[in-house]
């Protein structure tokens, strides 16, 4: 876990955050669970990042990020996911060296040029959905866009639950957005305080 104090204390008075998606492009998926074709997987990646969009109040960035109001641009998130291919995501078996430090996602959260509609972008990086032990590994990062340097990046490890693979594996971002309402949020600012 990454927090730069200062920054997560100025993004702790603004009001507003953007929403820049569900980014796949670093991800692995265990072949045994996701042996689909390039299109049906493009579908599910775009599916998955709809569902933030389409039913924010399940899916609750304002409130588990204390944030009364958010904009969304997918546009740069977008644009990796599509340029993901079936072959380089699939694997048998998750190994441990595709495990990522905090080190590594930091500076890969570095790299990335999100739009600055904001001063603060919010994003989650799928590690992996792992269905031979039913869990994914998520990092959620908050980005200054301005300065372009990396907040808070935090990896979590869900379950998925439900019918589909779409919901199946969508209830782990809804189980990440509740975690962060519950609780994580309040260790972020308790990390924070004089």
């Amino acid at each position: 876990m990454y927090i730069n104090e200062q920054l997560f204390s100025d993004f702790l008075k603004v009001k507003e955050i953007l929403w820049v998606g569900i980014n796949f492009s670093r991800a692995k998926f265990t072949r045994s669970g996701f042996d689909f074709s390039q299109e049906i997987l493009q579908h599910y990646l775009h599916d998955w990042n709809m569902l933030i969009l389409n039913d924010q109040k399940k899916y609750d960035i304002r409130m588990s990020f204390r944030k009364p109001v958010m904009q969304y641009n997918l546009s740069t998130i977008t644009k990796l996911n599509k340029a993901l291919k079936v072959n380089d995501l699939l694997t048998n078996v998750i190994s441990s060296k595709h495990v990522y430090s905090d080190d590594q996602m930091l500076e890969y959260a570095s790299t990335l040029k999100l739009p600055t509609t904001l001063p603060y972008s919010l994003m989650f990086v799928v590690e992996s959905f792992d269905s031979s032990v039913k869990t994914a590994s998520i990092w959620v990062v908050i980005n200054q866009t301005e300065i372009q340097e990396v907040v808070l990046c935090e990896k979590f490890l869900k379950s998925p639950a439900g019918i589909g693979t779409r919901n199946y594996w969508a209830r782990t971002f809804y189980n990440v957005f509740y975690d962060i309402q519950s609780n994580t949020f309040h260790r972020w600012e308790n990390m924070v305080q004089p």
